[in-house]
């Protein structure tokens, strides 16, 4: 069984498509928080991100849905990693098990 090297481009372009959409995110956060018009800063990040990620997925696999499935499977790995490197450490001592 050969594994066909377009579907590892479309995985790595959900990759990166996933982390260009939810590093975004994180941005934006980061920003719209001390922003006058918070809900603009959020409408438009939104907007701009769909529309990079949507046009990405299309053009990276268009017609074929087994490079539609690796690429968005890309984009949820970048989520998963995303989240971990931007969500903060809590840590754990000896006497702060739950039970």
């Amino acid at each position: 069984m050969t594994l066909d090297p377009r579907l590892l481009v479309s995985l790595l372009v959900g990759v990166v498509l996933g982390a260009v959409f939810f590093g975004g995110l994180w941005w934006t956060v980061q920003r719209a928080v001390s922003a006058r018009w918070v809900a603009l800063w959020f409408f438009a990040s939104l907007l701009l991100r769909t529309v990079i990620v949507l046009g990405g997925f299309y053009l990276a696999c268009s017609d074929d849905w087994q490079r539609w499935l690796a690429a968005l499977l890309g984009f949820v790995v970048a989520r998963l990693v995303i989240t971990r490197l931007t969500s903060p450490q809590a840590e754990i001592t000896e006497g702060d098990h739950a039970s």
